[in-house]
């Protein structure tokens, strides 16, 4: 006997991965004998890049967070592509499908969230499988399956313009197909622009070849045992060949419903994410409801780890989750973007600061109460997303001049990574997906984590959406005081001529060829 508790995890995703990170970093290894149990045949890996997954642009290996070699050298018992059926909170086990019963005395719920999947006439086949050309954008084996059928089509729709939709059509475009984008709302990504910022995204898709249908509600699936075409709520259609259905999430709560714990739209923890029903479950990530909230994003996805990692290991008994404020900074598309709170003014004495340029697609945004920021959009030009990002965060009051806030002054010199990095506090985020501040990048670099890779490698700086390599390798070059070329970007690829459109990219040998090509002309651009 080791002594030990038990810590089972049912889910194996970014929230329930990261929390046993967080667990095994304050010494969770001597405190627990740890199982996890996932889904997927494989570990842990970043769900934010599925779409370069999907182009082409990386392969599955490249956004392993924790590969299988992880659980081995963690001494984790990972039960991969087994799915829990029941849990028995009287007799404190878990059962998995492949009939494995496992004790528990501390269970973790991280079951995550599906696609939901809209009320759509036709959706099921002859049988009762989704019909042919019909598919979901959440997993590994989704983009094998879009890419398949991507190969041998004219046209694609993907219904849902938020972001993960348009992350699904940019990466069809690789496949030299027509892609339509179908969006329930008035403008795209509605939950993160305003209008004005919707309308001007939709006009920078147009040049990349991505075509939107706004205000459309998909109300049925055309063709027999194969997709033909889909009929919107006006009584127009469109002909495609498939369909990517990308309109939401639903988290997955079934089997903690089924064991009587309490769920809303998510299972209903406290403060310490412990399920108000039981002292012995926990539940982290998009399958948690903590004060009326279910968290979609990343961010607060490990601040709920970590608070549940410091109060199960004994670090800090007393910490508490009080909510996220949500800010984040990514790529939509391909086109760089950041937004925090909200997108519109609440009361009449908020305040509005605006600048947009509509040929560049640049639009930035900020909305303050008594100088204090609560709400921005930064759209195309994301250059002062740190420093408002951390101002939103803290509440500092913004400068009175409220330009100085999103521009430098056109007197002043262009200001150097170091002069930036010299007046911001080792408390400033750097990396939001992943949670990451500049004085904990700076430690990782101190501790002989000279490149970026091995700086990813090490804490994952820069493994979320990637928007944030390019000042991560700022504070590289700042700790270590050697300029580094910077790593081809993906956007430098996506920019790959359009001639290229009609290359079958979906073969993994043309593929790799023209990756390596194109990586090589990067490559040689960024020598000097």
């Amino acid at each position: 006997m080791s002594g030990k508790k038990k810590l089972v995890v049912v889910g194996n995703g970014m929230a329930g991965a990261r929390t046993v990170e967080e667990i095994l970093r304050r010494g969770g290894a001597q405190l627990f004998d740890i199982t996890i149990f996932g889904d997927e045949p494989y570990g842990n890996y970043n769900r934010i890049m599925l779409s370069n997954v999907l182009s082409g642009v990386m392969m599955p290996a490249d956004i392993f967070l924790n590969p299988l070699s992880w659980y081995e050298e963690n001494n984790i018992h990972l039960h991969s592509s087994v799915r829990v059926t029941e849990i028995d909170r009287d007799a404190k086990t878990v059962t998995g499908d492949s009939g494995i019963v496992v004790p528990y005395d501390v269970l973790l719920i991280a079951t995550g969230s599906r696609p939901f999947m809209p009320p759509v006439e036709g959706l099921n086949g002859p049988g009762s499988e989704i019909k042919r050309g019909v598919f979901t954008f959440r997993t590994i084996d989704d983009c094998h399956k879009i890419a398949g059928c991507a190969n041998k089509c004219g046209k694609a729709l993907v219904i849902g313009g938020g972001l993960l939709g348009l992350e699904a059509a940019r990466g069809l475009l690789k496949f030299g197909v027509e892609v339509h984008v179908a969006h329930i709302g008035a403008h795209l990504m509605n939950n993160q622009l305003d209008a004005a910022s919707g309308a001007m995204l939709k006009k920078t898709l147009i040049p990349m070849g991505i075509q939107t249908h706004l205000s459309k509600r998909t109300v049925k699936f055309l063709g027999g045992e194969s997709l033909t075409g889909v009929m919107f709520d006006d009584g127009t259609t469109l002909e495609c060949d498939m369909a990517v259905i990308s309109a939401g999430i639903t988290p997955n709560v079934e089997i903690a419903r089924e064991c009587g714990l309490t769920v809303n739209r998510a299972i209903v923890v406290d403060d310490q994410m412990r399920s108000i029903d039981d002292g012995n479950i926990f539940a982290v990530g998009e399958c948690a409801e903590h004060r009326g909230k279910v968290y979609g994003l990343v961010a607060p996805l490990w601040e709920q780890g970590l608070v549940l990692a410091e109060h199960l290991t004994g670090q800090k008994p007393s910490a508490a989750y009080h909510g996220s404020k949500v800010a984040t900074k990514l790529k939509a598309a391909g086109v760089a973007l950041a937004t925090m709170g909200v997108t519109e003014p609440e009361f009449d004495t908020d305040e509005v600061a605006l600048y947009s340029e509509s040929r560049r697609g640049i639009y930035q945004k900020l909305i303050l109460r008594d100088d204090v920021l609560i709400g921005g959009i930064l759209l195309g030009d994301t250059d002062k997303a740190a420093s408002l990002i951390q101002a939103f965060d803290r509440g500092t009051p913004l400068p009175e001049n409220r330009r100085i806030a999103l521009f430098d002054s056109v007197e002043a010199p262009p200001e150097k990574p170091e002069s930036k990095l010299l007046v911001m506090p080792d408390d400033a985020k750097v990396c939001n997906c992943m949670s990451l501040t500049k004085g904990q990048i700076r430690k990782c670099v101190e501790a002989g984590n000279t490149t970026l890779p091995m700086v990813q490698a090490a804490c994952k700086a820069g493994m979320g959406c990637g928007s944030c390599k390019p000042l991560v390798q700022d504070v590289i070059t700042w700790v270590t005081g050697e300029a580094v070329a910077p790593e081809p970007s993906a956007s430098i690829v996506d920019s790959t001529p359009k001639a290229l459109a009609g290359i079958p990219l979906g073969n993994p040998e043309v593929a790799d060829a023209l990756k390596i090509l194109i990586r090589e002309v990067v490559n040689w651009a960024c020598k000097d």
